[in-house]
């Protein structure tokens, strides 16, 4: 859910209220691409890659697109017939980000190692003269 917003007023699941999706998650929660690219905490994401397990929707396309990210790396995709994701690749091809299936058959895990981020060295920082 959107920050603020309380998951428990608001529906998780995909049960839908008469013809309508209010009842359901889809107009409130946030994807997993937005949530990754939104909270960056400032971070330049230029030329970086992202991991997802579904390939993106149209909307987390042009978020991705737009913070600079240059290839998605994604598990399944198995909404390929939704024309949510035949626009998002579209998106993806016309704005030249690669896009590619993980290889199960090259590692079964992906590790990220922070210790090892922790050990190099840190750019100093400029004393301010006040």
């Amino acid at each position: 859910m959107p920050n603020n917003c309380s998951d428990r007023l608001l529906p998780w699941g995909k049960d839908k209220r008469d013809d309508s999706r209010l009842g359901a998650k889809y107009y409130y929660v946030c994807h997993a691409e937005m949530n990754a690219v939104i909270n960056r905490f400032s971070a330049d994401l230029e030329g970086c890659t992202i991991y997802v397990s579904l390939f993106p929707c149209n909307e987390c396309a042009k978020i991705i697109i737009q913070s600079g990210i240059k290839e998605v790396v994604y598990y399944s995709d198995k909404n390929n017939d939704k024309e949510e994701v035949k626009a998002a690749k579209i998106l993806f091809e016309e704005a030249r980000a690669k896009t590619r299936q993980y290889d199960w058959n090259k590692a079964n895990e992906i590790l990220l190692d922070f210790e090892s981020i922790e050990k190099e060295p840190q750019p100093r920082k400029k004393a301010r003269k006040e």
